[in-house]
């Protein structure tokens, strides 16, 4: 399972990424996606758009980074779609009685 994160940064934007390694000073994140507002939601673009592809990650300074917080689930099972495992969640059925 992958750990994707909602991340803000100092410029305020907002991307979701998966997050590759952390230490004190450092968060390593790749495939970041920057969340675009608009009138019926939010939309995603590429966050780093003319990156290597051989090399797609991205090393955030943390005094850059205002906060990172888990992503809707819906936002991680589109990421985990276009990134991840591929395999895609059903969702969770109820017996109602």
């Amino acid at each position: 399972m992958i750990d994707v994160k909602l991340i803000r940064i100092l410029t305020g934007e907002e991307i979701v990424a998966e997050i590759v390694t952390q230490d004190d000073l450092t968060v390593t994140v790749k495939n970041a996606l920057v969340v675009i507002p608009s009138q019926s939601g939010v939309g995603f673009a590429s966050w780093a758009t003319v990156i290597a592809r051989d090399e797609p990650e991205i090393v955030l300074n943390k005094e850059h980074i205002i906060y990172s917080v888990k992503v809707q689930e819906e936002v991680y099972s589109k990421y985990n779609e276009m990134f991840g495992s591929k395999l895609i969640t059903p969702a969770e059925k109820k017996l109602v009685l």
